[in-house]
């Protein structure tokens, strides 16, 4: 959520910022619902102070042995009024944290304006697009000739978007979990197996709930939501506490499944395990200082820049426009692999500051020393791989005439041969 402070002095800001993601949004009712629960706050405290000081009266009164009859009527209509003032103020707090909770973030100035895609800005490129002297497959033909895949029999037991990996197609999924746990366990990253499932407190800190609705599976019955992505349950790891600024900067790499809805994918992307409702990834996530943030959010694209050079997976890095990004995050850049049978880019990563909008919706700060003022911190997110899209970005890129598949150099010793 924003600084509260923000609403009140500059709410121009918050209006230019729903301009430029193209989004309606009750800004006025959520002025209006600040500057009313402002109000109720200092009534009710003005209505506690007085009743302190009756309280007192009374108190005073009784042990002179005066009468204090009147004085006790007093302190009837003022606890009856509080009563009505704070009932009052809990439905205004209630409406003003539904509205808090639901503005997006604030941009960065470098995010391209623009209502979709379209407008996403190319930063680079990085590798030879592969060159083919036969008719290059996609990785449904190619997957199915080697028995690689089983689509059939996992929509009859999970339905559509579901999927068996077989033979060596399982041994490549688990090579390139080893080795990108093994890459950021390098770079000093923190390695994390979260819960595969969160609570709906959790998962409000971490992502505005109401657009997850059609992207995150709910548990009937349960306060629990299955994770879309670590990065939720590692964003809700430090609710509620206070970080020691000399442990600053957090960094974690995260490994789980991810299970989402992907309502609304439609096309070629409907079959194959492309875009699917369960995936394996190692998804990147930092708490750092503000002032360390944006450093460390170039740090994270450089790193998973680093990755897809060694597996020699050509791409090229967006910056995505207002229209096309996350509500919580300030910046977001991704990074799209080149799909030979698709004989295009596809994304594979994201990468995204969220600066403080997180930390305050699960209470996380952090202090220098003890007895210092605490601040909130900044979190950062970002995909190293999600397995079954780079599968699918080797079994085209890495084709070979007589059918095969070769492996990526890197992912040689911990798949154990050079071919599939």
């Amino acid at each position: 959520m924003l600084d509260p402070k923000l609403i009140k002095e500059n709410p121009q800001a918050i209006q230019e910022m729903l301009k430029s993601r193209n989004i309606k949004f009750d800004l006025d009712g959520l002025i209006i619902s600040d500057k009313q629960r402002r109000e109720f706050i200092l009534k009710t405290d003005e209505l506690r102070k007085m009743k302190n000081q009756v309280a007192l009266e009374i108190s005073q009164k009784k042990k002179a042995g005066e009468d204090a009859t009147k004085i006790l009527d007093d302190m009837k209509n003022i606890s009856k009024e509080l009563s009505n003032l704070e009932s009052s103020q809990d439905e205004i707090e209630k409406k003003y944290t539904q509205l808090a909770f639901t503005v997006p973030n604030l941009l960065h100035k470098s995010v391209p304006i623009g209502k979709d895609g379209s407008s996403n800005k190319e930063i680079k490129k990085w590798g030879e697009i592969p060159k083919f002297d036969f008719k290059v497959k996609d990785h449904i033909d190619i997957s199915e000739k080697l028995e690689l895949v089983d689509l059939e029999r996992a929509a009859k037991v999970a339905g559509s978007r579901f999927y068996y990996l077989k033979n060596d197609l399982v041994r490549l999924n688990q090579a390139l979990i080893h080795y990108a746990l093994d890459f950021l366990a390098e770079k000093n990253y923190l390695l994390i197996q979260p819960p595969y499932m969160i609570n709906h407190q959790s998962m409000e800190g971490a992502v505005i709930t109401d657009d997850f609705e059609e992207v995150i599976y709910k548990i009937e019955e349960e306060d629990l939501y299955m994770i879309g992505t670590s990065e939720h349950a590692m964003a809700a790891m430090h609710s509620n506490e206070i970080i020691e600024g000399k442990d600053l900067p957090l960094r974690y790499a995260g490994v789980s499944p991810c299970f989402r809805k992907e309502a609304g994918a439609h096309g070629r992307d409907q079959k194959g395990i492309f875009r699917v409702h369960q995936f394996d990834k190692i998804e990147q996530f930092v708490f750092t200082r503000p002032e360390d943030s944006w450093g460390e959010h170039e740090r994270m694209l450089a790193i998973v820049e680093e990755f897809y050079q060694k597996l020699e997976i050509p791409f090229r890095v967006m910056l995505l426009s207002s229209g096309d990004m996350g509500k919580i995050s300030a910046k977001t850049y991704d990074i799209e692999a080149w799909m030979a049978g698709q004989n295009a880019y596809r994304e594979i990563v994201s990468c995204s500051n969220c600066l403080d909008f997180q930390a305050r919706r699960l209470k996380i700060r952090y202090r220098e020393k003890t007895n210092e003022e605490t601040k909130y911190v900044h979190t950062l997110n970002s995909t190293l791989i999600a397995t079954s899209r780079v599968l699918v970005s080797i079994m085209e890129n890495f084709q070979n005439k007589d059918g095969h598949i070769a492996i990526p150099r890197v992912l040689q010793k911990y798949f154990g041969r050079d071919t599939i």
